[in-house]
């Protein structure tokens, strides 16, 4: 008898509890009848296959029958409007490999075709770049400074290239933010993953921005 067992795991950069009084969360599925994996593309199938449970992506909420609702989708897969599929967490945790950053946010939707970023950068080595220059900006200074950003941009492609990444997975354009993500902004949590959500509602002003000047420079 074929068998599909199924839990919810909570997603509290996203609010859902899966231990709440209305259980909430990704909505995991494990049987032997569930596919494999994605077809040439082991980094997407360690996004998705944990420990044998399948991580569908959906947001799900228990219902007092023991039926599941599907009530919202996570964000961390997500389609470029020409139909590249990102997996954001598998192309950040590339990036940060970058020895001049300390953290990032990659953002994209299907109304665009390329990634942009916020990155946090690493104070001593953007401020040791900045002598070797002859910069003499403070760190707030050189974060608004566009050869600070396009070094560092230049830095994350070429981090990128070396760790695989395609084409429409390099970025186009980034933010550099002088101050960490934290939780009293409500834009980490307290096990330091990223709220999408809440960065983009805080950085929106600055993403439209990127894409207007990425657009107006590939014009």
């Amino acid at each position: 008898m074929t068998t599909i067992e199924a839990r919810l795991e909570s997603v509290p950069e996203m609010g859902y509890d899966a231990l709440s009084n209305v259980p909430r969360g990704e909505i995991c599925l494990r049987g032997n009848t569930l596919f494999f994996g994605y077809h040439k593309r082991e980094d997407l199938t360690k996004e998705v296959m944990v420990d044998g449970w399948f991580h569908t992506g959906d947001i799900g909420e228990w219902q007092s029958n023991r039926a599941m609702k599907i009530i919202d989708r996570k964000k961390n897969l997500f389609k470029l409007s020409q139909g590249e599929y990102i997996a954001v967490e598998n192309i950040e945790n590339k990036y940060l490999q970058c020895p001049l950053i300390a953290s990032i946010w990659v953002y994209g939707n299907n109304f665009e075709s390329f990634l942009v970023a916020v990155v946090v950068p690493e104070r001593k080595a953007i401020e040791d770049w900045a002598k070797e220059h002859n910069l003499t900006d403070d760190f707030k200074s050189l974060c608004n400074n566009l050869k600070a950003r396009k070094h560092i941009l230049d830095e994350l492609n070429n981090t990128g290239q070396k760790h695989q990444l395609r084409g429409f997975e390099l970025l186009k354009a980034i933010h550099l933010e002088p101050n960490p993500f934290d939780i009293e902004k409500d834009l980490i949590t307290p096990t330091f993953k990223l709220k999408r959500p809440q960065l983009l509602k805080y950085y929106k002003d600055h993403i439209d921005q990127l894409y207007k000047e990425a657009k107006g420079e590939m014009v």
